[in-house]
């Protein structure tokens, strides 16, 4: 099945996500479910209501741009999730100041896992505020960043 490139589906979506009070973070093909899954974030988080809301309004001109060239597909909506890994450089803006999990290649500022306190991610190089002091990790030597979920 032939599909459009997820970036312009993202692009074009953008002005329909800010209409609504979120952004898009990505869109993501399901091939063997034929679906497509817009994820969106806001500054207040993501709830079912939203999702709703967003989905409603982009229905219309999805039709419009006809992503999958006339082939039946599934729309779905949805939150980043807590545990996503950090891709972007707006990721890294949107939880700048929260607590966040860095998993590394290979041992960095004696270890490959650090957490503490975002404080800027600036040419790609996370600062991390930590129990020991700040350390700057380039982004390119981590194998996983996301929040710092604790329980």
């Amino acid at each position: 099945m032939q599909i459009k490139p997820m970036r312009e589906i993202e692009e074009f979506l953008r002005p329909v996500a800010e209409s609504v009070g979120c952004e898009i973070v990505e869109a993501v093909w399901n091939n063997r479910e034929k679906s497509l899954t817009i994820v969106i974030d806001a500054p207040g988080g993501v709830d079912m209501d939203l999702c709703e809301k967003f989905h409603r309004a982009a229905d219309a001109p999805l039709d419009e741009l006809d992503p999958t060239f006339g082939a039946p597909y599934t729309l779905n909506c949805s939150s980043p999730g807590l545990d996503r890994p950090f891709k972007t450089e707006r990721d890294f803006q949107r939880h700048m100041g929260e607590a966040i999990e860095v998993h590394l290649y290979a041992p960095l500022c004696g270890g490959k896992y650090h957490e503490g306190t975002l404080l800027s991610f600036e040419n790609g190089v996370i600062r991390l505020g930590t129990k020991k002091g700040e350390i700057e990790i380039p982004f390119e030597k981590t194998s996983k960043v996301c929040l710092l979920i604790e329980v």
